[in-house]
């Protein structure tokens, strides 16, 4: 049996391959239920994310900005994973690892559209935090419905234009040695190291992604929290501090559990050689945890949230019992 290099070797003046061989987990014993697992997390996260899109839905009084962006949220994590998990376990559940060359630009651009959307979204929402807590008299005429939709349409946008350029180069690039993309989906990171021409834009586009979607984004959010400990400081009670603190609480555990592993995984990268697989769980993990987790936070940490819960399960009991009378 050939491999995916042997296939390609047999043309020398190969330009563009008819498909991409996507190699994943490599020697790991066992690693089909790594997938499997995968399977549970995709079912977690379309149930958890349509339950908190049905309940903005249903509840009129949190039809405000912050859960416009929260709305959103949800969208972005639905359709993320969608991108990512279902084609994750076609590939290696099913034995499926050739992609041809076609779809594997449209799982590039999707998965790393929406995965850079998940990252400005965080930026909004402690936009609107950094709001909240520094002016709140001006809250409800800086940010409305209408700005923060605005707001969300060129974050929409901004990322699409950047994600269709990306790919748009990368069909420019020559493969002659390699169709093996050390990775779990096609990324646009190792699949431009495979070229054999000139990637160099390639390389300035891959980097400019990371600095706004990574590191600005980043800074952005800690430049805000800065800036709401300042706020924090000139509150006068210590009741009123915490108040603000627990309106923070969801937004900074999102934050973290997002960010957290990415940047672990580009400081090994950065300081040492990081082993395959590691970087593969790794970078799958920050990319489908998230989403999962998400609406289980914004459901347990959020005030508003948990009163429209009790609410509606309240409503509904009261339906029952008269129904059975």
């Amino acid at each position: 049996m050939n491999t995916p290099n042997s296939t390609l070797a047999l043309n020398s003046t190969f330009v563009r391959p008819q498909f991409f061989y996507i190699s994943g987990l490599s020697n790991l014993p066992n690693a089909k239920y790594y997938y499997v697992f995968l399977c549970f997390v995709y079912v977690v996260t379309i149930l958890g994310n349509s339950f908190i899109l049905f309940i903005i839905y249903m509840e009129r009084s949190l039809h405000t900005p912050k859960y416009v962006a929260v709305c959103n949220l949800a969208i972005v994590d639905v359709c993320s994973s969608t991108a990512i998990i279902p084609k994750l376990i076609d590939t290696f559940l099913f034995d499926s690892q050739f992609i041809r060359y076609e779809a594997c630009l449209a799982n590039m651009c999707l998965v790393h559209f929406f995965s850079s959307l998940q990252s400005l979204i965080l930026v909004v929402l402690a936009y609107d935090r950094f709001v909240a807590i520094c002016f709140p008299l001006r809250y409800h005429t800086i940010i409305t419905n209408t700005s923060m939709v605005v707001i969300i349409a060129v974050m929409w946008t901004i990322t699409a234009l950047m994600a269709i350029t990306a790919t748009l180069l990368f069909t420019r690039l020559y493969f002659c040695r390699s169709i093996v993309i050390n990775s779990y989906f096609c990324d646009y990171g190792p699949a431009i190291h495979l070229a054999c021409n000139d990637n160099y834009v390639n390389v300035i586009m891959g980097t400019l992604g990371i600095t706004i979607f990574s590191v600005a984004s980043v800074a952005v959010i800690a430049l805000s929290y800065v800036c709401i400990i300042f706020a924090l400081l000139k509150i006068a009670t210590q009741e009123g501090r915490l108040k603000a603190i627990q309106t923070c609480t969801s937004h900074l555990i999102l934050v973290a559990i997002f960010y957290f592993p990415i940047c672990v995984t580009y400081i090994a990268t950065l300081s040492s050689t990081i082993h395959p697989n590691a970087r593969i769980i790794n970078t799958s993990l920050a990319c489908v945890i998230p989403p999962m987790l998400n609406p289980i936070i914004y459901s347990l940490k959020t005030e508003e949230i948990m009163s429209t819960i009790k609410k509606l399960y309240r409503k509904r009991n009261t339906l029952n019992s008269h129904g059975t009378e």
